[in-house]
């Protein structure tokens, strides 16, 4: 993720799947969070002779592994098909945060598989987000939500627009009636990739007001929070206000307890700077 509020960055900006973002709990083995019903479809043999090939699937991949509702999901596939598309899955799910090009090849043999399966569609499109396809992403999301409904996966598909250069769709789907629904870390998520947009724009105040709000408190912890506080440090020192940059990054140090941001070593390098920039003070004024 690209600071500024990616969605899914290496920066703490990353839509959470876990609240409307991504972190493949739709499909990651033990996740449990689906949007919407999906609509099934049966799985079409000639397409499956089709297929590209295949990444080998290891033994220790079993459909077990795979959050049950996803289970169900598959029933309407043939069993050996839908036991192949579960493994696939499950290594996607596995892979997608240490090898992202991995995971997006599973994800294309399990949406080759089974493309008219939603949650088949919005792995693929998570998957593809986190290995920077972001047109894909959008196109496999934009899918999975016609055949699902709601607004799941709303703050990555936001991303992907800022991915692909164009901010002021990711604020259109920002104004939507289904961005209006969304509560939680999945609202939270939504307005991180809001004032990334902004920030892609220039408009670094607009981005510092776009994430003041009740959530914006220093005592909350948690991964959610911590890449909230980190976004709105970024955005403040966007905005030439430094030395609140340094609080935030202080605060979202605090509340990073799974150690997903850098940023203790953005307070080590901002109170250098502002070290540096007193003693220099302090030298030309004793001139």
């Amino acid at each position: 993720m690209r600071s500024g509020g990616r969605a899914h960055g290496r920066n703490g900006g990353r839509p959470d799947e876990r609240g409307g973002g991504a972190r493949g709990a739709q499909y990651r083995a033990g996740g449990n969070e689906r949007s919407g019903r999906p609509r099934h479809g049966n799985d079409n043999a000639a397409q499956r002779q089709r297929r590209d090939p295949e990444p080998a699937l290891p033994d220790d991949a079993t459909p077990e592994q795979l959050d049950k509702s996803v289970q169900r999901d598959l029933h309407t596939l043939d069993r050996a098909n839908a036991e192949t598309v579960a493994r696939h899955l499950v290594m996607a799910g596995r892979l997608v945060d240490t090898d992202p090009t991995a995971a997006l090849e599973h994800a294309r043999a399990a949406r080759g598989r089974a493309g008219r399966v939603a949650a088949v569609r919005e792995a693929a499109g998570i998957s593809a987000y986190h290995a920077g396809e972001w047109a894909e992403a959008l196109s496999e999301l934009r899918a999975a939500r016609r055949m699902a409904g709601g607004p799941g996966m709303l703050a990555v598909m936001a991303d992907c627009e800022r991915g692909l250069g164009r901010p002021e769709r990711a604020l259109e789907l920002a104004r939507s009636e289904e961005a209006r629904r969304l509560t939680g870390e999945a609202a939270i998520e939504l307005n991180i990739v809001v004032a990334g947009a902004r920030m892609d724009m220039g408009k670094y105040d607009a981005a510092v007001v776009t994430l003041q709000g009740k959530d914006l408190d220093p005592a909350k912890t948690g991964s959610a929070y911590a890449r909230l506080f980190y976004v709105y440090a970024e955005a403040l020192l966007a905005a030439g206000r430094a030395r609140e940059a340094l609080e935030w990054f202080l605060n979202c140090a605090a509340a990073d307890d799974e150690g997903e941001t850098d940023a203790e070593q953005r307070v080590a390098d901002l109170s250098a700077g502002e070290s540096g920039s007193d003693t220099a003070a302090g030298a030309a004024g004793g001139e």
